[in-house]
């Protein structure tokens, strides 16, 4: 029967099934090189296009080479993107707005941006949950505890070296009272799969970091079995 169709009609038929059986474009993946071995990071731009934008720009401009998992609890979280192996704040862009209402939670393997009492304040941190951290997840907009803290990926390979870093001794060095790895946990390099490694780490001409005390999920209650 098709031999009796127009042809214009033929090539829009046609089209339209190419359209349906094309597969989905593949999200990004970024690779974290650290002195503990690899994490790979499979980000999530249709769910949370501007923290993942904003991810992607630090990773491409080099800015997390050097920079170290700062904070590491147990049964929590793993945090870093922003220190030296000093310890210092490395200047940052400007915030991006908060995308914690994407619907995506804060499960165990899941990376999210890390930021201070402003829901609107995150820049190059970044946190992973070691275990489903729902209370962490958008509950309104009341409040900034209420607001949450936006995924926008997850840890696609390397969860072994995740739970290796939170599984090293802690202490308080530097501006941290406590929870800084030892020894400290570098990311060495960060690069987007398939695209060439950043040349360099430039500091962007941007407004200052936020400070570290404020840029983090409060931490869990203490018992007497948490490890610190």
């Amino acid at each position: 029967m098709n031999r009796f169709l127009p042809a214009s009609l033929l090539l829009c038929l046609s089209l339209a099934a190419g359209a349906q059986t094309a597969p989905a474009a593949p999200h990004p993946q970024v690779l974290l090189h650290t002195s503990q071995g690899d994490i790979t990071l499979e980000l999530y731009p249709d769910k949370a296009p501007k923290s993942v934008a904003n991810f992607l720009q630090y990773v491409r401009s080099g800015f997390y080479a050097g920079t170290v998992f700062h904070r590491a609890i147990p049964g929590y979280l793993v945090q870093g993107g922003l220190y030296t192996r000093d310890l210092q704040p490395k200047r940052t862009h400007a915030a991006v707005p908060s995308e914690a209402d994407n619907g995506l939670s804060n499960l165990r393997g899941t990376v999210a941006v890390a930021r201070g009492a402003d829901p609107n304040s995150g820049t190059a941190q970044f946190f992973i949950n070691l275990v489903d951290n729902r209370r962490l997840d958008y509950a309104g907009n009341q409040s900034s505890l209420t607001w949450g803290y936006a995924v926008f990926g997850k840890v696609a390979k390397g969860m072994d070296v995740v739970d290796r870093i939170a599984a090293l001794p802690t202490r308080g060095l530097g501006p941290f009272a406590n929870d800084v790895p030892d020894p400290l946990v570098v990311i060495e390099s960060a690069s987007v799969v398939g695209e060439a490694a950043p040349a360099g780490s430039a500091a962007p001409a941007a407004a200052p970091a936020v400070p570290s005390a404020t840029a983090r999920p409060a931490a869990p209650a203490k018992t007497g079995k948490a490890r610190h």
